[in-house]
């Protein structure tokens, strides 16, 4: 009888050290997540207000990885090399309005983030005016402790079929 009685106990023990240990590893990701959620989102208001300012080569190079790749709702790609040279001609490439909203973050493990949002712009790019309401889903990764942006794709937003 004692013998049960101490399987018992030392099954009983060893379950409450298991949930002990697991218990705060499964809170620390979830916690872990909502801190990813918070930079990613901050780091997208951020890149708006270096748009705004007229600083986007100097962000870009400190938070685009260096294969970034954009896919433009005007149904181009564009690599890293290219918007640094377009945001390096300021005569050409300005922005008057870019208002960010609906920003919605997905954390998938420790490397990857999925920021996505919906962005009503007005710019000059390559010296042609451009406005539009898009949706753009970004594509995070972490690169040594610093998140980097990989790509982006956008469309436009309320399309009708047909336009």
């Amino acid at each position: 009888m004692l013998t049960k009685r101490w399987q018992w106990c030392v099954s009983a023990l060893f379950l409450v050290m298991v949930m002990g240990m697991t218990t705060p590893l499964a809170l620390a990701k979830s916690g872990d997540s909502k801190s990813v959620e918070a930079a990613i989102e901050k780091l997208e208001m951020d890149a708006t207000k270096a748009d705004l300012a007229g600083q986007n080569g100097a962000w870009m190079k400190a938070h685009y990885a260096g294969d970034y790749m954009m896919g433009t709702s005007w149904g181009a790609w564009e690599g890293n090399a290219e918007l640094q040279k377009d945001y390096a001609d300021a005569a050409n490439n300005k922005t008057a309005k870019r208002d960010i909203n609906d920003i919605k973050v997905s954390v998938y493990g420790n490397h990857t983030a999925i920021a996505r949002y919906k962005v009503s712009y007005n710019m000059t790019i390559k010296g042609e005016h451009r406005t539009r309401t898009i949706l753009t889903t970004d594509t995070w990764v972490n690169e040594n402790g610093a998140w980097k942006l990989a790509a982006s794709h956008s469309s436009q937003a309320d399309q009708k079929i047909g336009d």
